[in-house]
Protein backbone atom coordinates (compact mmCIF):
# COMPACT_ATOMS: atom_id res chain seq x y z
CA UNK A 1 0.00 0.00 0.00
CA UNK A 2 1.15 3.26 -0.48
CA UNK A 3 -0.14 6.06 1.60
CA UNK A 4 0.38 9.58 1.37
CA UNK A 5 -1.67 12.90 1.64
CA UNK A 6 -1.96 15.72 -1.30
CA UNK A 7 -2.01 19.66 0.46
CA UNK A 8 -1.09 23.19 -0.92
CA UNK A 9 2.12 24.48 -1.78
CA UNK A 10 2.92 27.27 0.24
CA UNK A 11 5.95 28.48 2.96
CA UNK A 12 3.25 29.11 5.24
CA UNK A 13 2.56 26.13 6.62
CA UNK A 14 -0.98 27.17 8.04
CA UNK A 15 -1.85 27.52 4.20
CA UNK A 16 -0.83 24.28 3.52
CA UNK A 17 -4.81 23.24 3.13
CA UNK A 18 -5.60 19.39 1.85
CA UNK A 19 -6.45 19.37 -1.62
CA UNK A 20 -9.57 16.68 -2.00
CA UNK A 21 -10.55 15.27 -5.59
CA UNK A 22 -6.98 14.90 -7.14
CA UNK A 23 -6.52 12.03 -9.71
CA UNK A 24 -3.74 10.14 -8.15
CA UNK A 25 -2.38 7.11 -10.54
CA UNK A 26 1.01 4.82 -9.91
CA UNK A 27 2.63 3.65 -12.96
CA UNK A 28 5.26 0.42 -11.76
CA UNK A 29 6.07 -0.33 -15.58
CA UNK A 30 3.67 -2.80 -16.12
CA UNK A 31 0.20 -1.79 -14.63
CA UNK A 32 -0.95 1.92 -14.05
CA UNK A 33 -2.99 2.11 -10.53
CA UNK A 34 -5.68 5.15 -9.71
CA UNK A 35 -6.98 6.90 -6.51
CA UNK A 36 -8.29 9.70 -5.56
CA UNK A 37 -7.71 12.60 -2.59
CA UNK A 38 -10.21 12.60 0.22
CA UNK A 39 -11.58 15.50 2.05
CA UNK A 40 -8.36 15.58 3.66
CA UNK A 41 -6.57 15.00 0.82
CA UNK A 42 -5.37 11.34 2.12
CA UNK A 43 -4.97 8.86 -0.57
CA UNK A 44 -4.58 5.11 -0.79
CA UNK A 45 -2.62 3.18 -3.82
CA UNK A 46 -3.25 -0.95 -3.69
CA UNK A 47 -0.09 -2.21 -5.28
CA UNK A 48 -0.65 -5.44 -7.28
CA UNK A 49 0.44 -8.83 -6.03
CA UNK A 50 4.39 -9.06 -6.73
CA UNK A 51 5.13 -5.65 -5.80
CA UNK A 52 8.35 -4.90 -3.95
CA UNK A 53 9.98 -1.98 -2.18
CA UNK A 54 12.91 -0.70 -4.05
CA UNK A 55 10.79 -1.08 -7.37
CA UNK A 56 10.58 2.11 -9.62
CA UNK A 57 7.42 3.57 -9.58
CA UNK A 58 5.85 6.94 -10.99
CA UNK A 59 3.04 8.98 -9.38
CA UNK A 60 0.86 11.69 -11.12
CA UNK A 61 -1.31 13.74 -9.24
CA UNK A 62 -3.61 15.86 -11.46
CA UNK A 63 -6.47 18.78 -10.36
CA UNK A 64 -7.99 21.21 -12.73
CA UNK A 65 -7.04 24.09 -10.29
CA UNK A 66 -3.75 23.26 -9.13
CA UNK A 67 -0.46 22.45 -11.80
CA UNK A 68 0.16 18.73 -12.35
CA UNK A 69 3.21 17.38 -10.99
CA UNK A 70 4.92 13.51 -11.82
CA UNK A 71 7.44 11.95 -9.17
CA UNK A 72 9.37 9.33 -10.14
CA UNK A 73 9.86 7.19 -6.57
CA UNK A 74 10.28 3.53 -5.54
CA UNK A 75 8.44 1.53 -3.37
CA UNK A 76 8.69 1.61 0.09
CA UNK A 77 6.38 2.32 3.04
CA UNK A 78 7.01 5.99 3.43
CA UNK A 79 4.23 8.54 4.23
CA UNK A 80 4.17 10.78 1.02
CA UNK A 81 3.15 14.45 1.52
CA UNK A 82 2.57 15.89 -1.77
CA UNK A 83 2.43 19.83 -2.30
CA UNK A 84 0.95 21.19 -5.47
CA UNK A 85 1.25 24.84 -6.82
CA UNK A 86 -2.24 26.88 -7.13
CA UNK A 87 -2.32 27.87 -11.10
CA UNK A 88 -3.68 31.25 -9.61
CA UNK A 89 -1.49 31.79 -7.21
CA UNK A 90 -2.13 34.19 -3.83
CA UNK A 91 0.49 36.76 -4.85
CA UNK A 92 -0.65 37.00 -8.55
CA UNK A 93 -4.79 37.49 -6.83
CA UNK A 94 -3.73 39.89 -4.45
CA UNK A 95 -1.83 42.18 -7.00
CA UNK A 96 -5.24 41.97 -9.23
CA UNK A 97 -6.77 44.94 -8.15
CA UNK A 98 -9.96 44.05 -10.47
CA UNK A 99 -10.62 40.86 -8.03
CA UNK A 100 -13.64 40.65 -5.78
CA UNK A 101 -13.33 41.23 -2.47
CA UNK A 102 -14.92 38.81 0.10
CA UNK A 103 -14.97 40.46 3.80
CA UNK A 104 -16.84 39.89 7.13
CA UNK A 105 -17.98 36.25 6.60
CA UNK A 106 -20.20 35.24 9.08
CA UNK A 107 -21.93 31.08 9.01
CA UNK A 108 -25.26 30.88 10.52
CA UNK A 109 -27.31 27.83 11.36
CA UNK A 110 -30.22 27.35 13.09
CA UNK A 111 -30.61 24.70 16.16
CA UNK A 112 -33.77 22.71 18.19
CA UNK A 113 -33.51 24.10 21.57
CA UNK A 114 -35.99 23.23 24.84
CA UNK A 115 -36.77 25.69 27.23
CA UNK A 116 -38.35 24.73 30.09
CA UNK A 117 -40.59 27.86 32.30
CA UNK A 118 -42.32 28.08 35.60
CA UNK A 119 -45.90 28.89 35.04
CA UNK A 120 -47.72 28.12 38.38
CA UNK A 121 -47.95 25.71 41.04
CA UNK A 122 -50.49 23.37 42.74
CA UNK A 123 -51.42 22.41 46.02
CA UNK A 124 -53.72 19.85 47.76
CA UNK A 125 -54.93 19.53 51.35
CA UNK A 126 -56.25 15.91 52.12
CA UNK A 127 -57.17 14.64 55.59
CA UNK A 128 -55.93 10.83 56.73
CA UNK A 129 -58.65 10.28 58.99
CA UNK A 130 -58.42 8.24 61.63
CA UNK A 131 -58.85 7.09 66.26
CA UNK A 132 -55.66 6.91 67.98
CA UNK A 133 -54.96 3.76 70.04
CA UNK A 134 -57.04 1.10 68.76
CA UNK A 135 -55.42 -2.16 68.44
CA UNK A 136 -55.28 -3.78 64.86
CA UNK A 137 -55.70 -7.23 65.78
CA UNK A 138 -53.97 -7.94 62.71
CA UNK A 139 -56.69 -6.64 60.45
CA UNK A 140 -54.54 -3.90 58.04
CA UNK A 141 -53.83 -1.72 57.68
CA UNK A 142 -52.17 -1.39 61.04
CA UNK A 143 -49.38 0.89 62.21
CA UNK A 144 -45.24 -0.51 61.13
CA UNK A 145 -45.03 -2.19 64.26
CA UNK A 146 -49.03 -3.89 63.75
CA UNK A 147 -49.99 -2.70 67.01
CA UNK A 148 -52.25 -0.17 66.14
CA UNK A 149 -55.56 0.33 63.59
CA UNK A 150 -54.28 2.57 60.95
CA UNK A 151 -55.66 4.34 57.41
CA UNK A 152 -53.97 5.01 54.24
CA UNK A 153 -55.29 8.16 52.32
CA UNK A 154 -54.30 9.16 48.87
CA UNK A 155 -54.37 12.59 46.79
CA UNK A 156 -53.48 13.14 43.17
CA UNK A 157 -52.83 16.50 40.85
CA UNK A 158 -53.11 16.39 37.34
CA UNK A 159 -50.67 18.81 35.73
CA UNK A 160 -52.67 20.10 32.84
CA UNK A 161 -51.90 19.44 29.01
CA UNK A 162 -48.82 20.18 28.50
CA UNK A 163 -47.54 20.87 31.68
CA UNK A 164 -45.54 18.80 34.19
CA UNK A 165 -44.59 18.88 37.75
CA UNK A 166 -41.52 19.57 39.74
CA UNK A 167 -40.60 20.10 43.01
CA UNK A 168 -43.48 18.25 44.31
CA UNK A 169 -43.35 17.29 48.37
CA UNK A 170 -45.86 16.39 51.19
CA UNK A 171 -46.16 17.60 54.32
CA UNK A 172 -48.12 17.23 57.22
CA UNK A 173 -49.31 20.28 58.42
CA UNK A 174 -51.98 19.33 61.60
CA UNK A 175 -52.54 16.54 63.86
CA UNK A 176 -50.52 13.62 65.42
CA UNK A 177 -48.07 13.87 62.61
CA UNK A 178 -44.95 11.40 63.77
CA UNK A 179 -47.21 9.08 64.09
CA UNK A 180 -47.44 9.13 59.85
CA UNK A 181 -45.83 7.80 57.03
CA UNK A 182 -45.56 8.00 53.38
CA UNK A 183 -46.55 4.37 51.88
CA UNK A 184 -46.17 5.10 48.21
CA UNK A 185 -44.01 7.80 46.82
CA UNK A 186 -45.48 8.63 42.94
CA UNK A 187 -44.47 11.90 43.62
CA UNK A 188 -41.15 13.37 44.06
CA UNK A 189 -39.75 12.25 40.60
CA UNK A 190 -42.50 14.65 39.08
CA UNK A 191 -44.55 14.26 35.96
CA UNK A 192 -47.82 15.07 34.19
CA UNK A 193 -49.36 13.51 36.84
CA UNK A 194 -48.71 12.80 40.63
CA UNK A 195 -50.24 10.69 43.72
CA UNK A 196 -49.25 10.19 46.90
CA UNK A 197 -50.63 7.59 50.01
CA UNK A 198 -49.90 8.54 53.40
CA UNK A 199 -50.64 5.74 56.40
CA UNK A 200 -51.92 7.46 59.69
CA UNK A 201 -51.83 4.92 62.56
CA UNK A 202 -53.40 7.79 65.36
CA UNK A 203 -55.96 10.77 65.23
CA UNK A 204 -56.95 12.49 61.91
CA UNK A 205 -53.75 14.18 60.14
CA UNK A 206 -54.44 16.47 57.78
CA UNK A 207 -51.58 17.37 54.89
CA UNK A 208 -50.61 19.14 51.98
CA UNK A 209 -49.57 17.58 48.67
CA UNK A 210 -47.75 20.98 46.52
CA UNK A 211 -45.89 21.12 43.38
CA UNK A 212 -43.87 23.54 40.70
CA UNK A 213 -46.12 22.93 37.57
CA UNK A 214 -43.66 24.17 34.22
CA UNK A 215 -43.92 23.94 30.69
CA UNK A 216 -41.86 22.73 28.22
CA UNK A 217 -40.94 24.05 24.85
CA UNK A 218 -39.38 22.86 21.25
CA UNK A 219 -38.39 26.06 19.35
CA UNK A 220 -35.33 27.26 17.18
CA UNK A 221 -32.56 29.30 17.88
CA UNK A 222 -30.38 30.92 15.07
CA UNK A 223 -26.88 31.07 15.80
CA UNK A 224 -23.80 32.13 14.43
CA UNK A 225 -19.67 31.87 14.25
CA UNK A 226 -16.91 32.76 12.21
CA UNK A 227 -14.64 30.39 10.26
CA UNK A 228 -11.29 30.27 10.45
CA UNK A 229 -9.86 31.60 7.05
CA UNK A 230 -6.29 31.62 6.04
CA UNK A 231 -4.60 32.35 2.52
CA UNK A 232 -7.64 31.64 0.87
CA UNK A 233 -9.06 28.60 2.35
CA UNK A 234 -11.99 29.16 4.91
CA UNK A 235 -12.65 26.50 7.53
CA UNK A 236 -15.52 25.75 9.35
CA UNK A 237 -17.55 22.66 11.03
CA UNK A 238 -21.27 22.75 12.36
CA UNK A 239 -22.74 20.49 14.73
CA UNK A 240 -24.65 17.19 14.25
CA UNK A 241 -28.00 19.34 14.41
CA UNK A 242 -27.66 22.01 12.46
CA UNK A 243 -30.37 23.15 10.47
CA UNK A 244 -30.12 25.53 7.66
CA UNK A 245 -26.67 26.28 7.21
CA UNK A 246 -25.54 29.20 5.38
CA UNK A 247 -22.80 31.62 4.89
CA UNK A 248 -23.41 35.58 5.00
CA UNK A 249 -20.55 37.59 3.70
CA UNK A 250 -19.75 40.99 1.71
CA UNK A 251 -18.66 40.75 -1.61
CA UNK A 252 -17.53 44.27 -2.93
CA UNK A 253 -19.66 46.00 -0.27
CA UNK A 254 -22.85 44.04 -0.65
CA UNK A 255 -24.55 42.07 1.99
CA UNK A 256 -25.43 38.62 0.59
CA UNK A 257 -26.17 35.37 2.65
CA UNK A 258 -25.39 32.06 0.15
CA UNK A 259 -27.44 28.95 1.65
CA UNK A 260 -25.63 25.96 1.82
CA UNK A 261 -27.26 22.85 0.45
CA UNK A 262 -26.07 19.12 1.27
CA UNK A 263 -23.65 19.89 -1.40
CA UNK A 264 -22.65 23.66 -0.70
CA UNK A 265 -22.27 25.43 -3.87
CA UNK A 266 -20.91 29.20 -3.94
CA UNK A 267 -20.58 31.38 -6.47
CA UNK A 268 -17.13 32.45 -5.21
CA UNK A 269 -15.56 29.49 -3.58
CA UNK A 270 -15.23 25.85 -4.13
CA UNK A 271 -16.64 24.00 -1.01
CA UNK A 272 -15.97 20.62 -0.09
CA UNK A 273 -17.56 18.76 3.03
CA UNK A 274 -17.14 15.70 5.22
CA UNK A 275 -19.38 14.29 7.66
CA UNK A 276 -17.69 12.87 10.81
CA UNK A 277 -19.11 9.55 12.47
CA UNK A 278 -21.05 11.95 15.11
CA UNK A 279 -22.42 13.37 12.26
CA UNK A 280 -20.75 16.80 12.76
CA UNK A 281 -19.97 18.45 9.22
CA UNK A 282 -16.68 20.00 8.39
CA UNK A 283 -16.33 22.64 5.60
CA UNK A 284 -13.50 23.74 3.65
CA UNK A 285 -13.99 26.71 0.85
CA UNK A 286 -10.73 27.69 -1.26
CA UNK A 287 -11.59 31.02 -2.97
CA UNK A 288 -12.03 30.80 -7.35
CA UNK A 289 -9.80 33.00 -9.60
CA UNK A 290 -10.93 36.74 -9.36
CA UNK A 291 -12.04 36.63 -5.71
CA UNK A 292 -9.86 37.61 -2.69
CA UNK A 293 -10.54 37.94 1.19
CA UNK A 294 -10.75 41.23 2.36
Amino acid sequence: MLRGAVVKENVDTTNQSPIADVAVSADDGSAVLESKSDFSGAFTLSLRPGSRRGQPISLTFRHPDYQPLTLKEVISDNLYVIRLAPLHGEAEAGLDEATVAVGNVLVRYSTETTTTDHVGSAVKVFQVVNTGNVPCHRKPPCSPDGKWKAQVGAAALDAGEGNVFRNARVTCIAGPCPFTRVDTDAFSAGGHNIKVLVRNWSDTATFVLQADVARTQVGDIVRESSPVIFGRALNFTLPAKAEGPSIEAEINGSRIVFPLGPTPVLSWADCNVRVEKNQVKDYRCELKPGYRYR
